[in-house]
């Protein structure tokens, strides 16, 4: 059964398919394993169904966040106990955040990416706004324009990936939307009044971009949570991020009506 798990593992990590494993290191059953790749059904058994679900769970979370670690459990699966130790072996990057424009809200959606796990890109045209002095916690910080950076980086991009649209320009706005809609990047967010948004979109149609295109973005960004502040709004773009990815109906602003920050 290991040989035949072990196959399948290395042909992921050759395919590029995100995969994890899960071994009992300490309680019944050391050695037994549980192989989970991305969007497919848990192959092998840690010796029990009920602990086989739940660290199933806990193998997609550590996935999508491309993290490794033990963790403990129950015999069955229960949560606060530690009969059994399983580590769990992540093979797959980080998924990534690429965030256009160095703006005031750009730093906290960074420091919030980062908690969440994101390989977080910072990228912007003006020198003088992207610099690692003001955003220390991005992995990287790129003085280019949109497109350019996104011809670079937009076939690695996939399902797990996020872009976050910053600013209100339409001549940065325009060909980072349209570098990152050629990619199979699972989130394109875009900052914005719907006023903002319905202008660019006149823009993006003008560009070529189709209706079934536009589906794809998130304008105005985030959740309808009355987010305010650069922090609150950036809790509700990594929000917005995460139910998209788990597939769950939330209430974006995308999707309501009127002014995006309602009288208090």
């Amino acid at each position: 059964m290991s040989d035949t798990l072990f196959d399948r593992l290395r042909n992921a990590i050759a395919d590029e398919v995100p995969a994890a494993i899960a071994t009992v290191v300490e309680g019944p059953n050391v050695g037994a394993k549980l192989l989970l790749a991305f969007e497919t059904a848990p192959e092998g058994s840690l010796g029990d169904d009920d602990l086989d679900r739940v660290v199933a769970r806990d193998m997609a979370g550590e996935l999508v966040a491309g993290r490794t670690g033990v963790r403990h459990y129950g015999l069955h699966g229960e949560a606060n106990e530690a009969a059994v130790s399983v580590f769990i072996e992540s093979f797959a990057p980080p998924p990534r955040m690429v965030v256009f424009g160095a703006v005031d809200f750009t730093a906290a959606l960074v420091r919030v990416g980062k908690i969440l796990g994101y390989h977080v890109t910072v990228c912007d045209a003006r020198p003088v706004f992207a610099t690692t002095q003001r955003f220390p916690f991005a992995d990287a910080v790129e003085v280019r324009w949109p497109n350019d950076l996104l011809e670079e980086i937009g076939e690695r991009l996939g399902p797990r990936d996020a872009v976050c649209v910053l600013t209100h320009d339409n001549k940065f706005d325009v060909p980072a939307i349209v570098g990152a809609l050629r990619s199979k990047v699972g989130y394109i967010g875009v900052m914005g009044s719907r006023k903002t948004h319905d202008n660019r979109t006149q823009r993006l149609r003008e560009a070529g971009v189709t209706d079934t295109e536009l589906d794809r973005l998130r304008s105005p960004i985030g959740l309808d949570i009355g987010a305010r502040t650069p922090e609150e709004t950036a809790v509700s773009i990594c929000a917005e991020i995460i139910a998209m990815r788990t597939g769950r109906d939330v209430p974006s602003l995308r999707d309501g009506e009127g002014p995006i920050h309602a009288p208090r």
